[in-house]
C-alpha cells in the first residue's frame, strides 16, 4: 500500500468526540480549500459509523454550502432520522468555524433479493494500456498557469491510480469536443474487506473528474489552465451493486447541460467485469473569468 493511500485512510478514520459527533482533519489541497470529495467521504463515514453493520449505503444526496478551510478541523454531527426494518436514514452536517459547510443525507439498506437488470457497459480500452497521471501530467505542464501545479496534482492524487481514456480537458483546451469523458480508477493499494470503506473511497474519487465533460463541450481546460473558475454545488450517488475500490472501475461521464453559470455532470461507474456499480450526478458552478 502506498504512503499516500495510508494518509487518505487515516483521513477517513474520523475521531468520535461524542455520541453522533465526529471530527476530521484535511489534507493539503491543490486549491486553497477543502476538496469536496474529502468532505463527502468523511460525512458518509460519520453516517456509516451510526448504522448497523448489516446495512450498506445505497444512496447519498449532498450540498456544498461554503468553502472549507483546510487548516481547521471539520466537525460532523449525525442526526439519526430513521431506523426502519429495511432502511436506515442519516443526515450529517459538517461544521467549521461555527458555520455549516456541507449537508449530506444518506440511506442504508439490509441486503435483499429483487428484480435485476442493468444498462450495457460502454466500450473502453483496458486501464493497463493507458498512461498514468505521472506520465500524462508532465507532458502538458506548459498549459498550466503555474507549472508547479503538476507536482501538486500528482501529490493530491497519489492515493488513487486514475487514468484517462482520452485526453483530459487541460490537454485539449481551445478545442471543443463531445461532452463525454472516461477514466479508470482504483485505490493505490489493497483495502480491507469493509464495504463502507470501499463506498467512501469511491465517493472521494467521484468528485475529481465529473465536471470534465462540461469543460470539454466548450474547449475549456479548467481552473489550472485559468480559463474557468468553479466549485461543486451538489452531489448525488446511488450504489447499485457491491464493488471494490481497490480494483479497476470505469467512470463513464457526460454533461447533458450547462446554463446560468452552472454545469451538470452525470455518470455511471462500472466494475471491470461489466457490473453497473454506481450512478453519480453533480452540478457545479462553471464560470468564464472576466477580463
Amino acid at each position: 500500500m502506498s504512503s499516500a493511500l495510508d494518509e487518505l485512510l487515516d483521513l477517513l478514520d474520523l475521531e468520535q468526540i461524542e455520541q453522533n459527533i465526529f471530527r476530521g482533519s484535511s489534507r493539503s489541497a491543490v486549491v486553497p480549500r477543502v476538496f469536496g470529495g474529502q468532505v463527502a467521504a468523511q460525512a458518509l463515514v460519520a453516517a456509516g459509523r451510526t448504522v448497523p453493520a448489516d446495512r450498506t449505503a445505497h444512496s447519498l444526496h449532498s450540498y456544498f454550502l461554503r468553502m472549507g478551510d483546510p487548516g481547521a478541523p471539520i466537525v460532523y454531527t449525525v442526526d439519526r432520522i430513521r431506523d426502519g426494518r429495511s432502511f436506515t436514514t442519516r443526515r450529517v452536517v459538517a461544521v467549521q468555524h461555527g458555520q455549516p459547510i456541507f449537508h449530506l443525507s444518506a440511506s442504508f439498506q439490509t441486503y435483499e433479493e429483487g428484480l435485476e437488470h442493468q444498462a450495457e457497459m460502454p466500450a473502453a480500452p483496458g486501464p493497463e494500456t493507458l498512461p498514468t497521471a505521472a506520465e500524462m501530467l508532465p507532458r502538458h505542464a506548459d498549459r498550466f498557469i503555474d507549472p508547479r501545479v503538476v507536482d501538486r496534482l500528482l501529490e493530491a492524487r497519489a492515493a488513487v491510480d486514475l487514468r484517462y481514456v482520452d485526453e483530459p480537458p487541460y490537454a485539449t483546451a481551445g478545442r471543443p469536443r463531445e461532452p463525454r469523458s472516461q477514466v479508470w480508477f482504483r485505490a493505490n493499494g489493497k483495502l480491507a474487506d469493509d464495504s463502507l470503506l470501499h463506498v467512501c473511497l469511491a465517493t472521494y474519487v467521484s468528485d475529481m473528474t465529473l465536471l470534465d465533460s462540461v469543460l470539454l463541450a466548450h474547449g475549456r481546460g479548467g481552473w489550472a489552465v485559468g480559463d474557468v473558475v468553479g466549485a461543486s454545488l451538489d452531489h448525488a450517488m446511488w450504489f447499485h451493486r457491491p464493488f471494490r475500490a481497490d480494483e479497476w472501475l470505469l467512470y463513464d461521464q457526460e454533461s447533458p447541460s450547462a446554463s446560468g453559470g452552472r454545469g451538470l455532470g452525470q455518470a455511471r461507474i462500472w466494475t471491470q467485469d461489466g457490473q453497473l456499480a454506481i450512478t453519480v450526478i453533480q452540478e457545479g458552478v462553471v464560470r468564464v473569468p472576466r477580463d
